[in-house]
């Protein structure tokens, strides 16, 4: 599999297509905003030149990156071809579906179809397609060129070759795949987002500051991040959407939203990418 289609120039879109750019796969970008595009770009080469500065990788590979990526607005045009197509769109399962019912249309009989969701259900995307053992998750975690882990989720109708696939190219990548089952937040986010919800209500209920949460947690359990920086970095919005999943998918209200996140997202505060979270980002 050498022609890879990602759907989605944002944050996680951008990362995977610089990842698999950088380990010679021919990589179209799609996103329907021509101003998307270019920002991701833009993204890719300064993450890649940041990548050449710290001697990961030499200036010859980024122009080969960088030449192995082409942008394009168009569905129809960019998937006439490909072998594996990845979504990366946004967090919403109705959005998601339309676009898988779009994408299996166009795409040859043996491409496999992947999305990057980080917590919606595989088995309710694939049957919104007519080859749901071809449809499988293929999480990513961000910041995408750095992190090395992808979980590789099994639909109730995966097969097994394509999950055999997802797993190889994986480590193509230099990637550790995991495999894991079809269930709400999947392991990485049904164990880290209540961890982060937890956090917000200390905040909420007035039991630490946000400065002192997350150095207990840096300093106590060893994290690199706090887990309020951590959720800013994440976006408020994304973790807000991911915790109705779990709190919709159980049923358990362990998984309920904190009204402190819901009433920062409705405010338009969603950490890095507004500027504004439970931190200010100049």
């Amino acid at each position: 599999m050498k022609q890879i289609a990602v759907i989605g120039a944002g944050t996680m879109g951008n990362g995977i297509a610089h990842t698999f750019a950088l380990h010679n796969f021919q990589v179209a970008l799609i996103d329907t905003k021509q101003d998307s595009l270019n920002n991701a770009l833009r993204t890719i080469e300064k993450n890649l030149d940041r990548q050449v500065e710290k001697g990961i990788i030499h200036l010859s590979q980024k122009k080969e990156a960088l030449s192995n990526i082409n942008l394009s607005s168009s569905l129809q045009e960019s998937l006439r071809q490909v072998d594996l197509v990845i979504e990366a769109i946004t967090e919403n399962l109705e959005a998601k579906q339309t676009l898988f019912l779009e994408i299996e249309k166009l795409c040859p009989a043996h491409a496999l179809l992947a999305s990057n969701t980080s917590s919606i259900s595989i088995t309710t995307l694939a049957s919104a397609t007519r080859r749901p053992k071809q449809v499988v998750g293929m999480h990513f975690m961000n910041p995408v060129p750095v992190m090395k882990l992808v979980e590789v989720i099994r639909g109730y109708d995966t097969s097994d070759d394509t999950v055999s696939k997802i797993m190889d190219i994986s480590r193509q990548l230099n990637k550790t795949p995991v495999e894991v089952s079809d269930f709400p937040g999947f392991i990485a986010n049904r164990i880290l987002m209540p961890m982060i919800n937890e956090s917000i209500y200390a905040l909420y209920e007035g039991v630490a500051g946000k400065e002192e949460i997350d150095q207990v947690m840096r300093l106590g359990m060893a994290h690199p991040m706090g887990p309020l920086q951590l959720a800013d970095f994440i976006g408020l919005d994304v973790c807000l959407a991911i915790l109705n999943v779990l709190y919709d998918g159980f049923g358990n209200p362990k998984y309920a939203p904190c009204p402190l996140l819901t009433k920062m997202v409705a405010a338009g505060k969603f950490g890095v990418k507004t500027k504004e979270g439970f931190y200010s980002y100049d």
